[in-house]
């Protein structure tokens, strides 16, 4: 465990497990790093794996202020991360928001970066005023009812419930880590990151000129992501789209085998390809 400080002064909480070129996981809303353990414990063998908690999710600091949650600063932490831990040249597995975080990064310091796995991205991308009104419904429901009321209202949701058909345990841990997490921190969190992030589509021409090895993965049942993924197969150069069937939103919950399997996979192809051309 560690802590490493962004450039504003937050402290995120980190965990690191085992050796070789460095991955780094970025959570979705509703997850943190423990969202991550199953696949720590699948490629910490080969790889050094590192996965954080995002700012305004216990232990990391929970800042008082809205203006302190935006899409710009969630990226800029995953720097601070990849910085203040040495970890060189990254490759980055994002899920949901976590996903849309790796995206930004990568196209901003590109040259930090081995390779990215983006696994259920772009909700809201195709109804944005919408996806707005329902992040701040989100924050209401959270400050007025707490972390176990938006657990239970998440967990009901159409792209969640494989997850508790599959797993049940899983489910249960998935509801139980949501419910201790910082009201505060997740509303803000939903307002500032959330509810202000533009739709995937806006950076088509940044997306198109990015030369970063990319996989997509997708459940077949997460509606809301189903065209922003294919949106990022046709205008990502080589980006690789993976379509898991009868799999909703959580995909490294509900399949965490299969998702091993590709995103390892992808990864060592990744560095052998560094190793040929040095």
């Amino acid at each position: 465990m560690s802590q490493v400080a962004t450039d504003d002064g937050v402290k995120l909480y980190c965990e690191e497990r085992g050796a070789g070129s460095a991955v780094v996981f970025v959570h979705e809303f509703a997850g943190s790093c423990r969202s991550f353990d199953a696949q720590v414990e699948a490629f910490h063998a080969r790889h050094r794996c590192v996965a954080f908690n995002a700012r305004g999710y216990p232990p990391s600091d929970v800042p008082a202020s809205v203006a302190s949650y935006s899409q710009e600063k969630a990226t800029n932490d995953i720097g601070a991360v990849v910085e203040r831990l040495a970890l060189g040249r990254v490759h980055l597995v994002g899920v949901s928001m976590g996903a849309a975080s790796v995206l930004q990064f990568a196209l901003t310091q590109s040259a930090h970066v081995l390779s990215v796995t983006l696994v259920g991205i772009g909700t809201g991308s195709d109804d944005p005023a919408e996806f707005r009104a329902g992040a701040e419904a989100n924050a209401r429901t959270i400050e007025s009812g707490g972390m176990a009321a938006f657990a239970e209202t998440a967990g009901k949701a159409p792209n969640r419930y494989r997850l508790k058909d599959k797993n049940p345990a899983e489910f249960r841990r998935f509801l139980a880590q949501l419910s201790a997490m910082s009201p505060l921190g997740h509303a803000s969190t939903m307002r500032g990151v959330q509810g202000r992030r533009p739709p995937l589509y806006t950076y088509e021409k940044r997306i198109a000129a990015l030369r970063v090895p990319a996989l997509v993965v997708v459940g077949e049942e997460d509606a809301g992501c189903r065209k922003p993924s294919a949106f990022l197969e046709r205008t990502l150069p080589g980006a690789k789209l993976h379509v898991l069937p009868k799999t909703g939103h959580a995909v490294n919950l509900e399949e965490p085998a299969e998702f091993n399997r590709l995103c390892l996979g992808f990864i060592d192809e990744v560095d052998e390809a560094a190793r040929r051309h040095g």
